[in-house]
């Protein structure tokens, strides 16, 4: 069965394209078909002006008609498609939604902060975790960071925070915004031991990259604070250059940095592990659940 997920960001656009198979053992397997990527940025115009320009909207547009292009090239007959935090503060989001709808026959809903972290955590990666241990799932986006936390083997909290790359880009994010994470994370760690986070988002894999750490082995909070170290001493184009960093990862590299190390600081976790997981992964997993049912 081809499934596709459809993932609008304050950075950018993703499309998942995944194929889920039964291995000998009956067990199902998500294997990636195609994986594409657009930096719409739709958040330096939100952030700042509340509105997505017509440039940015024709931009969107063009964008999901070739991803409906693709999605029928693949033969794909079931898709979900989401919009996050940009979208959802844009005074003409809605209208946007609707023309994209007509055009392309797509048809995208805004979802909340809290409906966000949910999906991502749809990865079931925690069921696959030590039950004793507690965990901190941290996806940072452009608007955006979505915390859902483990204990037990249980969610005891999920939450979005107005805290994005972008928004600390733009000077948006003021320290009553801070304080409310750093509260929100005392309170629901209390008396926690040991937790260990995840991570999610385009840099936190990127960071995993450029430290060739061997996939599944964790990064440690020391090695985040000196990264961020490093290449804050960078203007955008020296990093591009130093690192081979697009312009698009190249700005909000650093600002993703400090939410990680910040949340981490905040529940005590040491260190973090990076699946390669977001969003449009836990759409899939999603959209699989519904279309079983419905069968």
């Amino acid at each position: 069965m081809k499934l596709a997920a459809i993932d609008i960001g304050s950075n950018a656009a993703r499309l998942l394209i995944t194929e889920v198979i039964r291995d000998d053992q009956g067990k199902e397997r998500f294997n990636k078909l195609n994986l594409v990527r657009v930096p719409l940025r739709l958040g330096f115009d939100v952030f700042e002006d509340q509105t997505i320009s017509p440039q940015k909207e024709e931009h969107i547009i063009k964008t999901i008609r070739a991803y409906r292009a693709l999605i029928d090239v693949y033969g794909v007959k079931h898709y979900k498609a989401c919009a996050t935090s940009a979208m959802r503060d844009a005074s003409n989001g809605a209208a946007i939604i609707e023309h994209i709808k007509k055009d392309t026959g797509i048809e995208i809903e805004i979802i909340s902060g809290d409906q966000e972290a949910s999906f991502i955590y749809e990865n079931h990666i925690a069921e696959n975790l030590d039950k004793e241990q507690a965990y901190l799932y941290i996806d940072v986006g452009g608007g955006s960071t979505e915390l859902t936390y483990f204990n037990d083997g249980k969610m005891a909290f999920k939450h979005s925070f107005n805290i994005g790359t972008i928004r600390l880009l733009k000077n948006q994010v003021t320290d009553a915004h801070w304080d409310e994470m750093k509260e929100s994370i005392r309170q629901f760690t209390k008396g926690a031991k040991g937790i260990t986070s995840i991570g999610s988002g385009g840099n936190i894999n990127k960071v995993f990259s450029m430290s060739k750490k061997k996939d599944g082995k964790p990064l440690p909070l020391e090695l985040l604070k000196d990264y961020h170290r490093e290449l804050s001493s960078f203007s955008v184009p020296e990093r591009m250059r130093l690192y081979n960093l697009r312009e698009d990862r190249a700005d909000v590299i650093v600002p993703a940095l400090s939410i990680y190390i910040n949340v981490m600081r905040w529940s005590d976790a040491k260190e973090i592990f990076v699946p390669k997981i977001g969003l449009a992964d836990g759409l899939v997993h999603i959209l699989y659940e519904e279309v079983k049912s419905q069968k």
